[in-house]
């Protein structure tokens, strides 16, 4: 039976209390593919009251009833792996083999981590005679972005459920499908009526109501900083505890003894993939003055090895942005490059040849860029690389921190401990070395205006978590 219709709330999918819908576009066809209802405050109210009522008994579960229900979503999540990749490519585009092998496994990964993590949580830590104790904070809600659906709803459902939390959630509203395949997987499994409830709908009507609504004690949000900065103001009203994962235009530093064929092409194929719609993806590629010509030339090769088209082609490197209004933004900055003077190696202005139809972009790179041009400077999120010319590693260090952002960055370096030092001088969240992956049991944040908080692993829990100190405890007689 299709859920599209209704909410899950308190362990039953019921009738939206008003009549508005919204219909899922398939970016690749621009056609409706679904069309879900849209919540009001009262859905809102409906959730949180599930939540609160359920969160006493789910608090007070043990360690040992928590480890069970994860190892139970982890069985079901693995049975639905297949359901969970096809809708993530329907509703935001990924290539099939992308959905396959990254996005839907992201989920499982998550689930994983949050079980192993738990199982070696330290709740409670003696200080002489007080015992300090970390307690779920309560009722949380959870809005989430459409980039990397099922990565950004398990994150967050996670360290959730392991912490003894109950949550309300709103999905994107532009990918709702894959949440909806989550909350069949929850229920499934057992989690608990009122523990997890889920509301579809858009920002202005049920993210305010979460972010505003008294009865929510934590907001964990991902996406823009523009719509983290409207959740942060909306929490500020009852001092409800915000966390926030946000936008980055991450600094992707080529220092002047890298293999330059290898790590140029490598830092271009990161900042394409996903179709460039990562917070985290290296959108700035800083390089030596000496070296631009030789760069754009092995940029343009790169670029030109990139497929774009049908995610469900075998041989489709990139998919469409996932929407229109995307799209039409990601010219705008493009034409804003040209116009402000950075020279075009690949790509350019309107849909790849061939692609009439669908939110299909080219896959460009932009050289001879400066810090202050708008391609420098605003998160385009989509398959668009400004390369930047640097003097020496001074002025490379200075080019990377001059932005409001700080979510992550990359420095490659054939002297590892160069790469090290230079990595510790980067005012960013996270910072990978010589193209190492992302780590799930590592944090993942960022600093300025990047967010507050950390997702991920066991420092995942915190935001979950409130800190209580007894004092007195363990005093004798």
């Amino acid at each position: 039976m299709s859920h599209h219709q209704q909410f899950y709330i308190n362990g039953q999918w019921v009738a939206p209390k008003g009549d508005q819908q919204l219909d899922v576009i398939n970016p690749a066809t621009e056609e409706a593919v679904a069309s879900i209802a849209l919540g009001t405050k009262e859905d809102v109210d409906a959730a949180v009251a599930a939540a609160r009522a359920a969160f006493p008994s789910y608090a007070n579960t043990t360690r040992e009833e928590r480890i069970a229900l994860l190892e139970r979503v982890i069985e079901v999540f693995k049975k639905r792996m297949g359901d969970v990749a096809e809708a993530i490519s329907l509703e935001m585009g990924a290539p099939t083999k992308l959905a396959q092998t990254a996005q839907a496994p992201s989920g499982l990964s998550h689930f994983m981590t949050a079980l192993e993590a738990l199982k070696h949580f330290e709740f409670e830590e003696e200080i002489g005679t007080t015992l300090v104790v970390k307690e779920p904070i309560g009722v949380c809600g959870l809005i989430t972005p459409w980039n990397w659906p099922m990565n950004q709803l398990t994150c967050k459902i996670a360290p959730a459920l392991a912490t003894g939390c109950t949550m309300v959630l709103k999905p994107s509203e532009v990918a709702p499908l894959s949440a909806l395949i989550l909350a069949e997987i929850l229920d499934e499994a057992g989690v608990p009526a009122g523990v997890f409830n889920l509301v579809n709908g858009d920002g202005p009507t049920v993210g305010a109501a979460m972010s505003a609504h008294p009865d929510i004690d934590m907001m964990s949000f991902t996406g823009s900083t523009a719509a983290g900065r409207q959740v942060m103001t909306n929490g500020a009203q009852t001092i409800k505890r915000v966390a926030l994962e946000l936008g980055g235009k991450s600094a992707n530093i080529l220092l002047d003894d890298v293999n330059f064929e290898k790590m140029v092409a490598h830092g271009v194929m990161s900042c394409m993939n996903n179709t460039g719609q990562s917070c985290n993806a290296p959108t700035r590629m800083l390089v030596p003055n000496s070296r631009m010509d030789d760069v754009a030339a092995i940029a343009q090769a790169a670029a030109a090895k990139v497929k774009t088209g049908d995610p469900k082609a075998a041989d489709t490197v990139m998919g469409p942005v996932v929407s229109k209004a995307q799209w039409t933004k990601i010219q705008d900055l493009i034409s804003a490059g040209i116009e402000e003077g950075a020279k075009v190696a690949a790509g350019g202005p309107g849909r790849p040849e061939g692609l009439d139809k669908g939110y299909y972009v080219k896959p460009t790179v932009f050289t001879h860029v400066t810090n202050d041009m708008t391609i420098a400077r605003e998160e385009i999120f989509g398959p668009v690389l400004s390369i930047i010319g640097y003097e020496d590693e001074e002025d490379a260090v200075r080019i990377a921190n001059d932005t409001r952002y700080g979510l992550s960055g990359y420095v490659s370096s054939g002297d590892l401990d160069r790469a090290r030092n230079v990595a510790r001088r980067i005012r960013t969240g996270m910072v990978h070395l010589n193209g190492a992956p992302l780590d799930p049991k590592a944090p993942f944040g960022g600093y300025k205006e990047s967010g507050i908080g950390r997702e991920w692993g066991h420092y995942g829990f915190d935001d979950f978590l409130e800190v209580k100190s007894i004092y007195g405890y363990t005093a004798k007689a």
